[in-house]
């Protein structure tokens, strides 16, 4: 995304801070251990960004802290010290929720990865925020039991970062985001107390203020530990892979399959170039076509066989050109790896690559990517899309080579016209990657001064002074009360210099 940096491209944005003192350091290591008080220049470097990777940000320290205990210690150091907070998974978001400003503290969670309690009895699990997303599927399916929100980096993302983004996934269309899964969280808030939200229950009484966390983007405090709501795995599962023209007519297929009352597990469309990485990544035999829709159903097995064959009729009424069933497990595990390792297969086909996050009211999918298409030629980039069509999540890909003169500056400039684009369909500006340093910009463009100011007291009523994850999600300068606050504003209003009080 482009930023309001005048002259200056993400990728030259890298900020340096100087190293924190000894002294300090030591206090952090006392409580996390030598080995997991990371200081050195060289080992910082892993992270200075997520994998937005457009902002580079030096940290003044990173912890890792084993227990709920110790990130309660290392929050009250650093607030003592003035320092600022930035919580970090495993670093595979796509917004920059995870860039560190200068001087910070980053409390890393990766080696919190213990599956602390599973209770079948009450379709729940505790596990700590360092655990794998697929790591719980894993854990739990030789009972029969699984988790349904499947991020594309689920074999590699955290449930804290889930948590955080409020991550959605493939087949979040029928089971919902993260947020419908999560019944509690234990979180350590601004002055170091630790607090318990929700629980092991479908609906606590009182305020949903687990609701609030989910999707809060480490704004509010360091989510320890998470109560996960888990499903039984369904009788049966039927998919079809069907080829069309264009988007067009997958677009409209999609929109008639809703529209006649089928609710489908998930429903994925690629375009062309998606569908060139994708074969080019993974080897699966795709007929390189204008788009094609991958769609799963499940539940019993006479009600899936039923529901699939309307689908597919459906999509053959809307112009399908061939529809595909697998023949096995294997066969059907090969077309969901295609479709999730469309992200990185595009590394195949372009040298660099901005990928957005977008949403759209499905019903308008056909249009709005003839407009991308249209904003591709205007300047000069291809785009290649690939995304949750039943729910309207767009994520074109906008590929540029770097080498080129000024032509990533087109690509971030084309990224913020897609996301206009999705706000004048009545749209939004994230459906799953979060809003972080890289969207805050368009933060205005789509709510009120009257809903960011509500936001912010939400904000201010858990962290008062503003000093977990500064930067992110509001347009600067909104701190709490609208001063200047003891923390860094927006990266790219930053002189380089480490942060302290």
């Amino acid at each position: 995304m482009k930023q309001e940096t005048p002259g200056a491209t993400q990728a030259e944005l890298k900020i340096h801070a100087q190293p924190l003192p000894r002294e300090l350091v030591d206090r952090f290591a006392a409580v996390v251990g030598e080995a997991y008080a990371i200081c050195k220049p060289e080992q910082l470097r892993t992270y200075e960004s997520d994998g937005l990777a457009s902002f580079r940000v030096t940290p003044g320290l990173v912890v890792l802290p084993a227990s709920t205990e110790e990130v309660a210690a290392c929050v009250k150091l650093a607030r003592g010290a003035g320092l600022p907070i930035v919580a970090r998974g495993s670093g595979t978001g796509l917004s920059g929720g995870a860039l560190p400003v200068p001087g910070c503290v980053v409390i890393g969670l990766s080696r919190m990865r213990t599956i602390l309690e599973v209770d079948f009895d009450n379709a729940c699990m505790r596990v700590q925020p360092g655990v794998i997303n697929l790591d719980v599927s894993r854990h739990i399916g030789p009972a029969g039991w699984y988790y349904a929100p499947d991020p594309s980096s689920q074999s590699v993302c955290s449930i804290g970062g889930n948590v955080a983004e409020n991550s959605g996934g493939a087949h979040c269309l029928k089971y919902g985001f993260t947020v419908n899964h999560v019944l509690g969280v234990r979180m350590v808030l601004h002055d170091g107390s630790i607090v318990d939200l929700g629980g092991p229950v479908l609906d606590q009484p009182g305020y949903d203020l687990t609701g609030v966390v989910v999707g809060s983007e480490g704004l509010l405090g360091v989510v320890t530990e998470v109560v996960l709501r888990i499903l039984r795995k369904p009788e049966a599962t039927r998919t079809f892979f069907a080829t069309f023209p264009s988007t067009t007519e997958a677009g409209n297929a999609v929109s008639d399959i809703i529209a006649s009352g089928i609710v489908p597990a998930a429903i994925e469309m690629m375009d062309t170039l998606a569908i060139v990485a994708a074969k080019a990544a993974t080897g699966v035999d795709w007929p390189e076509v204008g788009a094609a829709l991958l769609m799963d159903v499940d539940g019993i097995a006479a009600e899936c066989d039923q529901t699939s064959g309307n689908a597919i009729e459906l999509a053959r009424k809307a112009g399908a050109l061939e529809i595909r069933v697998p023949r096995d497990a294997a066969e059907r595990e090969l077309m969901w790896k295609g479709r999730k390792s469309a992200f990185a297969a595009v590394g195949r086909i372009a040298r660099n690559y901005l990928v957005q996050d977008g949403v759209i009211p499905r019903s308008k999918i056909a249009r709005v990517l003839t407009e991308i298409a249209q904003l591709g030629q205007k300047y000069g980039l291809r785009v290649a899309n690939v995304f949750h069509a039943g729910d309207g999540n767009l994520h074109p890909l906008v590929l540029f080579d770097a080498r080129v003169p000024d032509e990533e500056k087109k690509a971030e400039e084309m990224s913020g016209d897609i996301l206009r684009i999705c706000l004048r369909y009545g749209g939004s500006i994230t459906g799953e990657h979060g809003v972080g340093a890289d969207k805050a910009p368009y933060m205005a463009e789509m709510f009120t001064p009257q809903d960011l100011d509500t936001m912010q007291l939400l904000r201010c009523a858990f962290d008062p002074d503003a000093g977990f994850n500064p930067g992110k999600v509001f347009p600067s300068p909104r701190l709490c009360g609208d001063r200047p606050g003891p923390y860094a504003p927006h990266p790219t209003e930053l002189s380089g210099q480490a942060w302290r009080a």
